[in-house]
């Protein structure tokens, strides 16, 4: 009898297009498993992610604002949906693999430290000489080495499209790779997609947060055009709707738009590029999901005014400021004294040193935990 998985695998060689990447022809997984009779190779990656306790951290972590600034700001576990939505009707529409992009979106930002970019940012100049910091590896390690759930092997043991998804910048991925392959590869178009997603996702949701908690106003944001063009549309539509009505609907239009741009874009490339399979996108697709020219130009110009009204915004700022501070007293209060980490964390030591030990702890840390960490090994935090 036919397994629920091969009649799933069978339905994707009919349903997608053909450069997508089938489950069926996965690359395969580090440590050999046997198939699950009922989920294909992406959508038991999705499942084992979700899972995992670093997902659930994602909660209280920071996107932009700390977490306990107000409960309508977005979260870096709030972020990871929303990206993940949009990821998955870009892929559906494509005809790429959802579970795939799902599964990616769903990864992207394990990684991330508490505070966000300003606690990747201090973690990254205290292990400066020792590796860095930056996220995305992060992310990585956290599903190939640090979640462990599984007897027969440390991590999650993810395909290797997932993880390449999740490295996303794959020349400076540096750790196994299938028999064959090299760091001159292109992504999947499934990790091309989730990489815009994001922007699209963070943009969009930046620009929401920043208006509801009057960093900027809607008038301010006038001078970006894609803000400019559908907040009018969405005014000239809707003229009784109030103002956080009116701000919900341009989002949802800007959201739109650029969804549209980048599906259409897709589109144009591939057929240009001539792709007619997987091996052709690894050879001649870097770059294939991009916005078009002029909706690049745009959107760059509201990231420009995103990073210059909200992230060097005063406010932000002095949040962010006592955020690397707190994370730097928590990095030396762990590094002399590591008999305050964990007993199940402290044997770490012996295989990637201390610094890295110290390292790995407090960026699977949530915002609140850090504090209150912070609370006692200190007079006060800075948040107190």
């Amino acid at each position: 009898m036919e397994s629920i998985r091969h009649h799933l695998e069978t339905r994707e060689r009919k349903v997608l297009a053909p450069y997508a990447a089938h489950s069926a022809d996965s690359l395969g997984r580090e440590h050999p498993e046997p198939e699950h009779p009922h989920r294909p190779a992406f959508q038991r990656d999705r499942d084992r992610i979700i899972h995992t306790a670093a997902f659930r951290r994602l909660e209280y972590k920071t996107q932009v604002f700390v977490n306990h600034e107000g409960d309508h700001y977005r979260t870096r576990l709030t972020h990871t949906i929303e990206v993940s939505q949009v990821a998955r009707s870009i892929a559906r529409t494509l005809g790429l693999n959802e579970e795939l992009a799902e599964a990616v979106a769903l990864a992207h930002d394990l990684g991330h430290p508490p505070f966000g970019h300003a606690g990747e940012k201090m973690l990254d100049e205290l292990m400066e000489g020792y590796g860095g910091f930056e996220h995305n590896r992060q992310s990585l390690r956290i599903v190939e080495v640090l979640e462990r759930s599984y007897p027969a092997f440390p991590g999650l043991n993810l395909t290797w499209e997932t993880r390449e998804g999740i490295i996303k910048h794959i020349a400076s991925y540096t750790g196994s790779m299938p028999v064959g392959l090299d760091n001159g590869i292109a992504l999947s178009l499934e990790a091309q997609v989730v990489d815009v997603a994001d922007e699209i996702a963070y943009n969009n949701h930046d620009l929401d947060d920043a208006m509801r908690s009057e960093v900027f106003s809607a008038e301010d944001a006038m001078e970006t055009s894609l803000w400019r063009e559908h907040c009018e549309a969405a005014r000239g539509a809707f003229p009784e709707a109030d103002a956080d009505v009116i701000r919900h609907e341009a989002i949802r239009r800007i959201i739109n738009a650029q969804v549209g741009d980048l599906v259409s874009s897709v589109q144009r490339r591939v057929e240009e590029l001539g792709l007619k399979d997987i091996a052709d996108v690894r050879e001649r697709a870097n770059g294939v999901a991009a916005f078009s020219a002029e909706m690049a130009k745009r959107n760059l110009e509201l990231k420009s005014f995103l990073m210059r009204r909200m992230y060097r915004n005063e406010r932000v700022g002095q949040l962010q400021e006592s955020a690397r501070r707190t994370i730097a007293d928590l990095f030396e209060a762990y590094v002399s004294d590591p008999s305050r980490l964990p007993a199940h964390v402290v044997p770490r030591e012996e295989v990637d040193g201390r610094r890295r030990m110290v390292c790995d702890y407090i960026s699977g840390m949530t915002d609140r935990f850090a504090l209150e960490q912070n609370r006692r090994f200190s007079a006060g935090s800075a948040f107190s």
